[in-house]
């Protein structure tokens, strides 16, 4: 089976082209604009792997879509690629609109194109997974979970370019017969994610001894999902989930950010016994909120479980510990992401 992944030289992405070659035989079809984000060690690990192929390509380019179609001829699409860090769809909206929602647009297109080019068992096997961010529904109360029901409400222009692209994908099904799978998700924290976002941001200050800025009070709510378990959770939609299902993919881990940021720094004081900057907590340092910053996220993926068996195996704790040790010991990694270091110097950011 060939699946092609965009997005693959991502964070997420990245994450589900190891676990597809680790776990299965199947060739992967990495697609990627490879933009700030996509740091060059991450795919040097796959560059040597005989059934692993990178395509430099913008997913807003349709011709260029259209030729790998034919190229690799893939038997599953799961779609990654986009612009994801809300502080940046605040201070530049039209990237995210390019890649988040006319991207998506040209990647439907030349997806039904070929599929209505496919016969047979080919194409009855073929899918398309359009993976979402939780975001697009936009701020929860104190209680209750979103669901593959809630309303859409989005709050930001990264989580309205979201929005845009769910309703693209899942019209292509209803109008055209597509076969897509649409999942929303969590927040996503582990090894590899990209220094701006607020995990690793807060890990590398906190161990160079850089101040840790928190967005307003500190109490905005957020389910944490360790990247491998989304992973799985990818592989397994993309392999038994029906045409026209929708599913949430959650980690059961609510944290408030304060919550959060003292468990960062906790760990650091435990890995770092050492350090000058010790204990890392009066590193913290509020800041003002930033605009439209939702409140509280939290996922109910009980259809997930009972369709498909599928449960985060990673606590945050775990995960938090393993996502500490692998940015301390991947100096070289962290260093590789060039502008990297003055986001870390500059943003408070949440995703």
């Amino acid at each position: 089976m060939d699946v092609l992944v965009t997005g693959g030289a991502g964070f997420i992405g990245s994450a589900l082209v190891r676990h597809l070659l680790d776990e299965s035989d199947c060739r992967v079809v990495t697609v990627d604009k490879l933009t700030y984000a996509a740091n060059p060690l991450t795919m040097a690990e796959l560059s040597d792997h005989p059934r692993h192929v990178l395509e430099q390509v913008d997913i807003a380019e349709g011709g260029a879509l259209a030729a790998l179609f034919e190229r690799h001829r893939p038997d599953r699409v799961i779609h990654l690629a986009a612009e994801s860090h809300v502080d940046r769809s605040i201070d530049a909206p039209a990237d995210f609109i390019r890649t988040n929602i006319e991207g998506t647009f040209r990647l439907l297109e030349a997806a039904r194109t070929y599929w209505e080019g496919l016969a047979g068992p080919r194409r009855e096997a073929f899918r398309l997974v359009h993976v979402s961010t939780d975001e697009v529904y936009g701020s929860l109360g104190s209680d209750g979970l979103f669901s593959e029901t809630s309303p859409y409400a989005p709050n930001s222009p990264y989580a309205a370019s979201k929005a845009s692209a769910d309703h693209l994908a899942a019209a292509w099904h209803a109008t055209y017969g597509l076969p897509v799978i649409v999942t929303n998700c969590t927040n996503n924290y582990g090894p590899r994610q990209f220094p701006e976002k607020f995990i690793p941001l807060f890990i590398l200050n906190g161990a160079a001894g850089l101040s840790l800025p928190l967005y307003g009070d500190g109490l905005n709510v957020r389910d944490w999902l360790y990247v491998d378990d989304h992973a799985r959770a990818l592989a397994l939609v993309a392999a038994r989930a029906l045409p026209g299902s929708h599913y949430m993919i959650g980690g059961d881990a609510e944290r408030t950010n304060e919550e959060v940021a003292r468990a960062i720094c906790a760990q650091l004081d435990e890995a770092l016994p050492d350090s000058p900057h010790r204990p890392h907590a009066r590193l913290i340092a509020p800041v003002a909120d930033r605009p439209g910053h939702d409140r509280r996220y939290g996922a109910d993926f009980s259809r997930l479980t009972a369709d498909l068996g599928w449960r985060p195996t990673e606590t945050f704790t775990s995960g938090l510990a393993r996502t500490v040790r692998w940015y301390l010991d991947n100096p070289d990694w962290c260093a590789a992401c060039g502008g990297g270091a003055r986001q870390r110097r500059g943003l408070g950011a949440i995703r």
